[in-house]
């Protein structure tokens, strides 16, 4: 699990590097990312039950914390920089937050 959780934060870097717009770098920073780190943690959780009979309370908490906490982080950003007027990439036709929601704070 720990090589698996290696693998995707290699796969995450890769996307925020290579991706063109804020949106689609705060989706692979959050989604891979937190995978990448909740696969780790698992991982480590399983390797100190097994080999040391320990049962890590801190383990469990980081991996429900990291969690639930992530996701929402990912999508304030997103917001916040939506709000603040930074561009969609060019191939996006559709808004539907501008038709909806904020379209007071963007005129």
């Amino acid at each position: 699990m720990v090589l698996l959780g290696s693998i995707m934060a290699i796969i995450s870097a890769y996307g925020l590097i290579s991706l063109p717009d804020v949106y689609t770098r705060s989706h692979a920073g959050t989604k891979s990312s937190t995978l990448a780190v909740l696969l780790t943690l698992t991982g480590v959780f399983i390797y100190f039950l097994a080999a040391e009979h320990y049962l890590s309370i801190r383990l469990v908490l980081g991996i429900v914390f990291l969690y639930l906490t992530a996701p929402v982080a990912g999508h304030l950003i997103c917001r916040a920089a939506y709000v603040s007027g930074i561009d969609i990439k060019k191939e996006i036709t559709e808004d539907e937050i501008h038709e909806n929601e904020y379209q007071t704070y963007r005129e």
